[in-house]
Protein backbone atom coordinates (compact mmCIF):
# COMPACT_ATOMS: atom_id res chain seq x y z
CA UNK A 1 0.00 0.00 0.00
CA UNK A 2 0.87 3.61 -0.91
CA UNK A 3 1.09 6.21 2.24
CA UNK A 4 0.49 9.78 -0.11
CA UNK A 5 1.60 12.42 1.57
CA UNK A 6 -0.34 15.56 1.22
CA UNK A 7 2.48 17.43 -1.36
CA UNK A 8 2.83 14.33 -3.83
CA UNK A 9 -1.20 14.07 -3.66
CA UNK A 10 -1.10 17.79 -5.09
CA UNK A 11 2.17 16.99 -7.78
CA UNK A 12 0.23 13.71 -9.14
CA UNK A 13 -3.35 15.72 -9.88
CA UNK A 14 -1.21 17.66 -12.77
CA UNK A 15 1.65 17.57 -15.29
CA UNK A 16 3.50 20.33 -15.73
CA UNK A 17 6.90 21.10 -16.54
CA UNK A 18 8.49 21.60 -12.96
CA UNK A 19 7.07 18.34 -11.61
CA UNK A 20 9.82 17.11 -10.01
CA UNK A 21 11.05 13.05 -10.43
CA UNK A 22 10.47 11.18 -7.56
CA UNK A 23 13.21 9.72 -5.91
CA UNK A 24 15.29 11.17 -8.24
CA UNK A 25 14.14 9.18 -11.41
CA UNK A 26 16.35 9.58 -14.47
CA UNK A 27 14.95 8.17 -18.15
CA UNK A 28 17.37 6.51 -20.68
CA UNK A 29 17.31 9.63 -22.72
CA UNK A 30 18.47 11.35 -19.97
CA UNK A 31 22.07 9.53 -19.85
CA UNK A 32 23.17 10.07 -22.61
CA UNK A 33 26.95 9.28 -21.81
CA UNK A 34 25.80 5.36 -21.92
CA UNK A 35 24.23 5.81 -25.45
CA UNK A 36 26.10 8.80 -27.40
CA UNK A 37 29.28 6.80 -27.83
CA UNK A 38 27.13 3.91 -29.38
CA UNK A 39 25.81 6.32 -32.07
CA UNK A 40 29.43 7.68 -33.04
CA UNK A 41 29.70 7.25 -37.11
CA UNK A 42 26.93 5.86 -37.32
CA UNK A 43 23.25 7.05 -39.43
CA UNK A 44 20.64 7.16 -36.95
CA UNK A 45 16.78 7.90 -37.16
CA UNK A 46 14.38 8.91 -34.48
CA UNK A 47 10.97 7.47 -33.41
CA UNK A 48 9.96 10.39 -31.32
CA UNK A 49 7.42 12.98 -30.22
CA UNK A 50 7.04 15.84 -28.01
CA UNK A 51 7.70 13.60 -25.23
CA UNK A 52 10.72 13.00 -26.34
CA UNK A 53 12.71 15.50 -24.01
CA UNK A 54 16.33 15.38 -22.44
CA UNK A 55 16.43 18.10 -19.37
CA UNK A 56 13.11 20.11 -21.57
CA UNK A 57 15.38 19.85 -24.64
CA UNK A 58 14.15 17.79 -27.83
CA UNK A 59 16.39 14.46 -28.38
CA UNK A 60 16.44 15.29 -32.05
CA UNK A 61 18.17 18.81 -31.33
CA UNK A 62 20.09 17.00 -28.29
CA UNK A 63 21.42 14.42 -30.98
CA UNK A 64 22.06 17.06 -33.79
CA UNK A 65 24.22 19.57 -31.12
CA UNK A 66 25.84 16.31 -30.56
CA UNK A 67 26.96 15.70 -33.97
CA UNK A 68 25.08 12.86 -34.55
CA UNK A 69 23.95 12.07 -38.13
CA UNK A 70 20.24 12.10 -37.48
CA UNK A 71 18.60 11.21 -41.05
CA UNK A 72 14.81 11.18 -40.77
CA UNK A 73 12.24 11.33 -37.81
CA UNK A 74 9.44 8.84 -37.87
CA UNK A 75 6.32 9.91 -36.03
CA UNK A 76 3.22 8.01 -34.25
CA UNK A 77 -0.47 8.84 -33.56
CA UNK A 78 -0.82 12.86 -32.29
CA UNK A 79 2.20 13.76 -34.60
CA UNK A 80 5.94 14.78 -33.86
CA UNK A 81 4.41 17.81 -32.02
CA UNK A 82 2.14 15.80 -30.28
CA UNK A 83 -0.52 18.38 -31.79
CA UNK A 84 -2.91 16.05 -33.49
CA UNK A 85 -6.22 14.59 -31.56
CA UNK A 86 -7.12 11.07 -31.54
CA UNK A 87 -7.06 9.07 -34.99
CA UNK A 88 -6.70 11.96 -36.96
CA UNK A 89 -4.47 10.87 -39.65
CA UNK A 90 -0.54 12.93 -39.72
CA UNK A 91 0.78 13.67 -42.97
CA UNK A 92 4.38 13.27 -43.69
CA UNK A 93 6.42 16.52 -43.78
CA UNK A 94 9.55 18.37 -43.40
CA UNK A 95 9.99 20.15 -39.57
CA UNK A 96 10.47 23.86 -40.22
CA UNK A 97 13.25 23.77 -36.75
CA UNK A 98 15.62 21.08 -38.04
CA UNK A 99 15.00 20.92 -42.05
CA UNK A 100 14.75 16.94 -40.96
CA UNK A 101 12.38 14.83 -42.84
CA UNK A 102 9.13 13.56 -40.86
CA UNK A 103 8.05 10.37 -41.75
CA UNK A 104 4.42 9.92 -40.09
CA UNK A 105 3.70 6.10 -39.03
CA UNK A 106 -0.30 7.03 -38.35
CA UNK A 107 -1.73 8.04 -41.68
CA UNK A 108 -1.75 6.20 -44.80
CA UNK A 109 1.00 3.71 -43.23
CA UNK A 110 2.27 2.28 -39.97
CA UNK A 111 5.40 0.52 -40.48
CA UNK A 112 8.57 1.99 -42.21
CA UNK A 113 8.89 1.24 -45.94
CA UNK A 114 12.68 -0.60 -46.62
CA UNK A 115 13.65 2.49 -48.48
CA UNK A 116 13.15 4.67 -45.15
CA UNK A 117 15.68 2.85 -43.67
CA UNK A 118 18.25 2.40 -46.49
CA UNK A 119 20.15 5.23 -45.27
CA UNK A 120 19.68 3.90 -41.44
CA UNK A 121 21.90 2.22 -39.31
CA UNK A 122 20.40 2.31 -36.11
CA UNK A 123 16.82 3.05 -35.38
CA UNK A 124 16.16 4.94 -31.56
CA UNK A 125 12.89 5.01 -30.29
CA UNK A 126 11.96 7.40 -27.26
CA UNK A 127 8.11 8.16 -26.43
CA UNK A 128 6.79 8.22 -23.16
CA UNK A 129 3.95 5.34 -22.55
CA UNK A 130 1.08 5.27 -20.27
CA UNK A 131 1.27 1.23 -20.09
CA UNK A 132 -1.90 0.37 -21.35
CA UNK A 133 -2.20 -1.99 -24.54
CA UNK A 134 -4.66 0.07 -26.34
CA UNK A 135 -2.18 3.31 -26.32
CA UNK A 136 -1.11 2.91 -29.95
CA UNK A 137 2.70 4.08 -29.19
CA UNK A 138 3.08 0.38 -28.64
CA UNK A 139 2.10 -0.56 -31.63
CA UNK A 140 3.87 1.66 -33.66
CA UNK A 141 7.10 0.60 -31.76
CA UNK A 142 5.99 -3.24 -33.33
CA UNK A 143 6.06 -1.93 -36.42
CA UNK A 144 9.14 -0.67 -36.11
CA UNK A 145 10.64 -3.29 -34.91
CA UNK A 146 9.20 -5.63 -37.74
CA UNK A 147 10.81 -3.11 -40.48
CA UNK A 148 14.10 -3.29 -38.38
CA UNK A 149 14.16 -7.08 -38.17
CA UNK A 150 12.93 -7.30 -42.05
CA UNK A 151 16.26 -4.46 -43.08
CA UNK A 152 18.94 -6.13 -40.65
CA UNK A 153 19.07 -1.86 -38.99
CA UNK A 154 19.69 -1.74 -34.77
CA UNK A 155 16.88 -1.15 -33.26
CA UNK A 156 17.48 1.12 -29.32
CA UNK A 157 14.98 1.81 -26.56
CA UNK A 158 15.66 5.02 -24.33
CA UNK A 159 13.72 4.19 -21.76
CA UNK A 160 11.08 5.79 -19.87
CA UNK A 161 9.36 4.79 -16.88
CA UNK A 162 5.92 3.60 -16.76
CA UNK A 163 3.26 5.28 -14.82
CA UNK A 164 1.22 2.81 -14.56
CA UNK A 165 3.63 0.42 -13.66
CA UNK A 166 2.55 -0.49 -10.53
CA UNK A 167 0.11 -3.33 -11.41
CA UNK A 168 -1.41 -5.90 -14.45
CA UNK A 169 -5.12 -5.88 -15.19
CA UNK A 170 -7.82 -6.91 -17.68
CA UNK A 171 -8.46 -9.77 -19.75
CA UNK A 172 -5.50 -10.98 -22.03
CA UNK A 173 -5.95 -10.22 -25.53
CA UNK A 174 -7.70 -13.00 -27.74
CA UNK A 175 -5.79 -12.52 -31.52
CA UNK A 176 -8.67 -12.92 -33.36
CA UNK A 177 -9.30 -9.20 -31.77
CA UNK A 178 -6.13 -7.77 -32.74
CA UNK A 179 -5.77 -4.61 -33.94
CA UNK A 180 -3.59 -1.81 -33.86
CA UNK A 181 -4.73 -0.62 -30.49
CA UNK A 182 -4.20 -4.33 -29.51
CA UNK A 183 -1.60 -6.62 -30.80
CA UNK A 184 -0.20 -8.18 -28.54
CA UNK A 185 -1.12 -10.68 -25.69
CA UNK A 186 -1.31 -8.99 -23.14
CA UNK A 187 -3.61 -7.85 -20.51
CA UNK A 188 -5.02 -4.13 -20.87
CA UNK A 189 -2.95 -3.17 -17.67
CA UNK A 190 0.17 -4.75 -18.65
CA UNK A 191 2.51 -3.31 -16.11
CA UNK A 192 5.95 -3.26 -17.97
CA UNK A 193 8.28 -0.09 -19.56
CA UNK A 194 8.43 -0.07 -23.00
CA UNK A 195 12.30 -1.52 -22.87
CA UNK A 196 10.95 -4.41 -21.21
CA UNK A 197 7.83 -4.68 -23.43
CA UNK A 198 9.76 -4.99 -26.85
CA UNK A 199 12.25 -7.42 -25.04
CA UNK A 200 9.14 -9.63 -24.82
CA UNK A 201 7.63 -8.66 -28.82
CA UNK A 202 11.21 -9.57 -29.98
CA UNK A 203 12.10 -13.22 -27.61
CA UNK A 204 8.34 -14.09 -27.71
CA UNK A 205 8.56 -13.98 -31.09
CA UNK A 206 5.90 -11.73 -31.97
CA UNK A 207 7.56 -9.85 -34.88
CA UNK A 208 6.29 -10.97 -38.76
CA UNK A 209 7.21 -14.71 -38.94
CA UNK A 210 8.86 -14.47 -35.35
CA UNK A 211 12.17 -12.78 -36.87
CA UNK A 212 13.87 -10.89 -34.50
CA UNK A 213 15.42 -7.25 -34.57
CA UNK A 214 18.95 -6.61 -33.05
CA UNK A 215 17.64 -4.97 -29.97
CA UNK A 216 19.51 -2.63 -27.14
CA UNK A 217 18.25 -0.57 -24.48
CA UNK A 218 19.05 2.33 -22.01
CA UNK A 219 17.62 2.08 -18.53
CA UNK A 220 15.97 4.51 -16.37
CA UNK A 221 18.30 5.28 -13.03
CA UNK A 222 16.37 5.14 -9.61
CA UNK A 223 13.47 3.40 -11.16
CA UNK A 224 11.17 0.59 -9.82
CA UNK A 225 7.86 -1.00 -10.89
CA UNK A 226 6.52 0.61 -7.81
CA UNK A 227 7.76 4.46 -8.01
CA UNK A 228 5.19 6.69 -8.56
CA UNK A 229 6.43 9.37 -11.58
CA UNK A 230 4.46 12.53 -12.16
CA UNK A 231 5.33 12.72 -15.88
CA UNK A 232 6.79 16.18 -17.28
CA UNK A 233 4.52 16.77 -19.86
CA UNK A 234 0.92 15.43 -21.28
CA UNK A 235 1.78 12.10 -23.14
CA UNK A 236 -1.13 12.98 -25.55
CA UNK A 237 -3.52 15.69 -25.90
CA UNK A 238 -6.43 14.37 -24.01
CA UNK A 239 -4.76 13.08 -21.14
CA UNK A 240 -4.18 16.15 -19.39
CA UNK A 241 -2.74 15.48 -15.98
CA UNK A 242 -1.97 12.57 -13.79
CA UNK A 243 -5.35 11.43 -12.81
CA UNK A 244 -6.56 11.14 -16.51
CA UNK A 245 -3.92 8.84 -16.95
CA UNK A 246 -4.55 6.84 -13.87
CA UNK A 247 -8.26 6.52 -15.06
CA UNK A 248 -7.29 5.71 -18.67
CA UNK A 249 -7.58 2.10 -18.67
CA UNK A 250 -11.16 2.26 -17.29
CA UNK A 251 -12.72 5.04 -19.01
CA UNK A 252 -10.83 4.48 -22.26
CA UNK A 253 -13.36 1.17 -22.84
CA UNK A 254 -16.35 3.34 -22.84
CA UNK A 255 -14.54 4.56 -26.64
CA UNK A 256 -16.35 1.82 -27.39
CA UNK A 257 -20.02 2.56 -26.35
CA UNK A 258 -22.00 5.17 -26.82
CA UNK A 259 -20.71 7.35 -24.14
CA UNK A 260 -18.81 10.30 -24.18
CA UNK A 261 -15.46 10.31 -21.84
CA UNK A 262 -15.46 14.09 -21.89
CA UNK A 263 -13.15 14.65 -25.02
CA UNK A 264 -13.89 18.17 -25.99
CA UNK A 265 -14.09 19.67 -22.82
CA UNK A 266 -11.23 21.02 -20.07
CA UNK A 267 -11.32 17.51 -17.86
CA UNK A 268 -11.07 14.63 -20.75
CA UNK A 269 -10.59 11.19 -19.08
CA UNK A 270 -11.48 12.59 -15.94
CA UNK A 271 -15.77 12.21 -16.70
CA UNK A 272 -18.30 9.79 -18.55
CA UNK A 273 -21.73 10.60 -19.57
CA UNK A 274 -24.43 10.34 -22.57
CA UNK A 275 -27.27 12.62 -23.09
CA UNK A 276 -29.82 10.28 -22.21
CA UNK A 277 -28.02 8.96 -19.30
CA UNK A 278 -29.85 8.47 -16.08
CA UNK A 279 -29.56 8.73 -12.43
CA UNK A 280 -26.51 11.16 -13.04
CA UNK A 281 -26.52 14.61 -11.87
CA UNK A 282 -23.40 16.35 -13.45
CA UNK A 283 -23.37 17.62 -16.86
CA UNK A 284 -21.00 19.03 -19.39
CA UNK A 285 -21.48 20.24 -23.20
CA UNK A 286 -18.35 19.06 -25.35
CA UNK A 287 -17.10 21.53 -27.98
CA UNK A 288 -14.45 21.14 -30.56
CA UNK A 289 -10.76 22.21 -29.27
CA UNK A 290 -8.23 22.18 -32.36
CA UNK A 291 -5.42 19.78 -31.63
CA UNK A 292 -7.30 17.73 -29.26
CA UNK A 293 -11.00 17.37 -30.06
CA UNK A 294 -11.91 18.83 -33.30
CA UNK A 295 -15.17 16.72 -33.90
CA UNK A 296 -16.05 15.47 -30.09
CA UNK A 297 -18.80 13.12 -30.13
CA UNK A 298 -22.07 14.88 -28.93
CA UNK A 299 -20.88 18.24 -29.85
CA UNK A 300 -22.55 21.10 -28.31
CA UNK A 301 -25.52 18.62 -26.87
CA UNK A 302 -25.88 18.44 -22.67
CA UNK A 303 -24.46 15.15 -21.85
CA UNK A 304 -25.45 13.76 -18.29
CA UNK A 305 -22.93 11.86 -16.01
CA UNK A 306 -20.26 11.05 -13.57
CA UNK A 307 -17.45 13.37 -12.51
CA UNK A 308 -14.56 11.61 -11.47
CA UNK A 309 -12.30 14.87 -11.13
CA UNK A 310 -12.96 14.37 -7.43
CA UNK A 311 -12.48 10.54 -7.00
CA UNK A 312 -10.16 9.65 -4.67
CA UNK A 313 -6.23 9.28 -5.48
CA UNK A 314 -5.54 7.05 -2.64
CA UNK A 315 -7.86 4.84 -4.15
CA UNK A 316 -6.75 4.71 -7.51
CA UNK A 317 -3.12 4.19 -6.51
CA UNK A 318 -3.92 1.80 -3.44
CA UNK A 319 -6.30 -0.14 -5.04
CA UNK A 320 -5.10 0.16 -8.56
CA UNK A 321 -7.64 -2.14 -10.90
CA UNK A 322 -9.73 -2.02 -13.75
CA UNK A 323 -13.00 0.10 -12.67
CA UNK A 324 -15.72 -2.00 -14.08
CA UNK A 325 -18.39 -0.85 -12.11
CA UNK A 326 -18.65 2.47 -14.28
CA UNK A 327 -18.99 0.27 -17.27
CA UNK A 328 -22.01 -1.55 -15.97
CA UNK A 329 -23.63 1.83 -14.17
CA UNK A 330 -23.43 3.80 -17.49
CA UNK A 331 -24.75 0.09 -19.45
CA UNK A 332 -27.54 -0.28 -16.58
CA UNK A 333 -28.91 3.29 -16.95
CA UNK A 334 -28.27 4.73 -20.45
CA UNK A 335 -31.34 3.62 -22.29
CA UNK A 336 -30.06 3.72 -25.84
CA UNK A 337 -30.03 0.38 -28.78
CA UNK A 338 -26.42 -0.30 -29.44
CA UNK A 339 -24.67 0.26 -26.35
CA UNK A 340 -21.62 -0.63 -27.66
CA UNK A 341 -20.10 -0.67 -30.82
CA UNK A 342 -17.80 -2.89 -32.86
CA UNK A 343 -14.77 -0.99 -31.32
CA UNK A 344 -15.31 -2.40 -27.72
CA UNK A 345 -14.30 -6.01 -28.85
CA UNK A 346 -10.84 -4.63 -30.21
CA UNK A 347 -10.52 -2.36 -27.10
CA UNK A 348 -11.21 -4.81 -24.37
CA UNK A 349 -9.26 -7.70 -26.76
CA UNK A 350 -12.36 -9.62 -27.02
CA UNK A 351 -15.76 -10.66 -26.74
CA UNK A 352 -16.28 -12.14 -23.68
CA UNK A 353 -16.36 -8.74 -21.70
CA UNK A 354 -19.19 -7.64 -24.06
CA UNK A 355 -21.54 -9.88 -23.35
CA UNK A 356 -20.71 -10.08 -19.38
CA UNK A 357 -21.66 -6.58 -18.93
CA UNK A 358 -24.97 -7.14 -21.01
CA UNK A 359 -25.49 -10.57 -18.92
CA UNK A 360 -25.36 -8.45 -15.45
CA UNK A 361 -22.27 -10.69 -14.81
CA UNK A 362 -20.94 -9.60 -11.26
CA UNK A 363 -18.06 -7.30 -11.23
CA UNK A 364 -16.25 -10.27 -8.83
CA UNK A 365 -17.12 -13.22 -11.56
CA UNK A 366 -15.50 -10.93 -14.86
CA UNK A 367 -12.57 -10.30 -12.88
CA UNK A 368 -12.56 -13.56 -11.69
CA UNK A 369 -12.79 -15.00 -15.30
CA UNK A 370 -9.35 -13.14 -16.49
CA UNK A 371 -7.44 -13.93 -13.05
CA UNK A 372 -5.49 -17.18 -14.24
CA UNK A 373 -4.73 -15.89 -17.58
CA UNK A 374 -3.04 -13.01 -15.66
CA UNK A 375 -1.28 -14.90 -13.19
CA UNK A 376 0.24 -17.10 -16.69
CA UNK A 377 0.92 -13.32 -17.66
CA UNK A 378 2.84 -12.57 -14.57
CA UNK A 379 5.23 -15.29 -14.59
CA UNK A 380 6.53 -14.95 -18.43
CA UNK A 381 6.58 -11.01 -17.80
CA UNK A 382 8.75 -11.94 -14.79
CA UNK A 383 11.63 -12.90 -17.33
CA UNK A 384 11.75 -9.57 -19.64
CA UNK A 385 11.48 -7.26 -16.47
CA UNK A 386 14.43 -4.84 -16.37
CA UNK A 387 13.54 -2.97 -12.65
CA UNK A 388 12.54 -4.58 -8.99
CA UNK A 389 9.09 -5.57 -9.70
CA UNK A 390 6.03 -4.12 -7.47
CA UNK A 391 4.66 -5.75 -4.64
CA UNK A 392 1.76 -7.59 -5.03
CA UNK A 393 -1.50 -5.98 -4.13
Amino acid sequence: MRNLTILSVILLLGICSCAPKKKGIITGAERTEHYLPQLEGKRVAVVANHTSLVDSVHLVDTLLSEGVRVQRIFSPEHGFRGDAGAGEGVKSYKDEKTGLPVVSLYGERKKPESEDLEDVDLVIFDIQDVGVRFYTYISTMHYVMEACAETNTDFMVLDRPNPNGFYVDGPMLDTRFRSFVGMHRIPIVHGMTIAELARMINQEGWLKDGMQCDYTWIACKNYTHDSLYELPVKPSPNLPNMRSIYLYPSLCLFEGTVMSVGRGTDFPFQVFGHPEMKNAEFVFTPRSIPGASMYPKYEGELCKGIDLRNYPLDSLLNEPRIRLKWLKFAYENTPVDDFFTSYFKKLSGNERLLNQIKNGTSVREIRGGWEAKREQFMEKREKYLIYEDFKKK
